[in-house]
């Protein structure tokens, strides 16, 4: 069953639960009930949103990501649901065993998926996705030259212009900055709900979301969700591009509730089609099953929507 994503934003509201029903209410009446089991994801975004204890505890019963916005209307902050797996131990200590040639090879496996599904976003047969798929058969384990960075610079360069050539910022090339506003704020917003959907995913498995493959920030507690995200990344990349193409520029509502839709793309993973946030415990559990050593191969989901269209067959 897909989960269903709610965003709050637009007014003031009080989130409660009742008979495992979660209810949005504004001014003591009752506007949306929903079954806390059918929630994946409550996104606040308006800073008069309050709560009962009940309501947060009833939604990380049932697996539900709190995501919560700043004054920018950016992500900032997660509540997750501790594990509630069978195997947690057993599966954090596979984690914390893990050697360095099989990390390293993992995130080659990554890099390489990552740069494939960039090109994968550009025009077929441009100059620029032949140097990424180029580039995405160089890499070597651990991606000790750093072609994920390369890559970076040809795709970015090239993202954001269409099959005529035009480019979606004609005074100027797009470049990739997490501070600016405009598309970048979208691309910020779009992965920080990529972000909390791979914890959720990460957590559900069994796995610490701290321990990562590459990223390794003694401050980040999500360096794991960095690390699996990064093939997914174009997803929202697209996504973004459509929306800045039709005219949302900035981050309002209507936006948001669109790049809130990435989550219910249809995606395949190992020849097995369905939407993102279904595929993405499959995706954790090669994972697991590579640290454990029963398998030395991720299965990482790849867009249906991208330019390749047959890719999903």
């Amino acid at each position: 069953m897909i989960k269903r994503t709610i965003e709050i934003s637009l007014e003031p509201a009080h989130l409660a639960v009742q008979n495992d029903q979660f209810l949005l209410k504004r001014g003591g009446v009752t506007v949306c009930s929903i079954p806390c089991e059918d929630l994946g994801m409550v996104v606040v975004d308006h800073p008069q949103v309050t709560y009962t204890h009940a309501a947060l505890t009833a939604l990380t019963e049932s697996g539900a990501v709190v995501v919560i916005c700043g004054r920018d209307h950016l992500p900032n902050g997660l509540l997750i649901p501790l594990a509630d797996h069978s195997e947690v131990v057993w599966k954090i200590q596979d984690q914390v065993d893990v050697s360095k040639p099989i990390q390293k090879r993992l995130w080659k496996q990554i890099v390489q998926a990552k740069i494939i599904a960039q090109a994968r976003n550009l025009t077929k047969n441009s100059a620029p996705r032949r140097k990424l798929e180029v580039l995405a058969t160089e890499v070597k384990s651990g991606d000790t030259a750093n072609h994920e960075a390369q890559a970076a610079v040809v795709y970015w360069s090239s993202w954001l212009v269409n099959v005529d050539g035009v480019s979606g910022l004609p005074d100027r090339p797009f470049r990739r900055n997490r501070d600016e506003a405009g598309v970048n704020s979208l691309l910020n917003y779009g992965y920080a709900i990529l972000r909390a959907a791979v914890a959720r995913a990460i957590v559900s498995a069994g796995l610490y979301p701290a321990l990562g493959l590459h990223h390794s920030n003694r401050g980040n507690p999500f360096c794991l969700a960095d690390d699996l995200m990064e093939p997914l990344r174009p997803i929202v990349d697209a996504r973004v591009r459509e929306l800045h193409w039709s005219g949302h520029t900035e981050l309002d509502q209507p936006t948001k509730a669109r790049l809130l839709e990435i989550l219910t793309f249809e995606v395949e993973t190992n020849g097995k089609t369905g939407p993102l946030m279904v595929s993405l415990p499959r995706f954790v559990a090669s994972l697991g099953n590579c640290y454990r050593g029963t398998s030395r191969q991720l299965e990482i989901p790849v867009s249906c929507n991208s330019v390749d269209t047959a890719v999903c067959g």
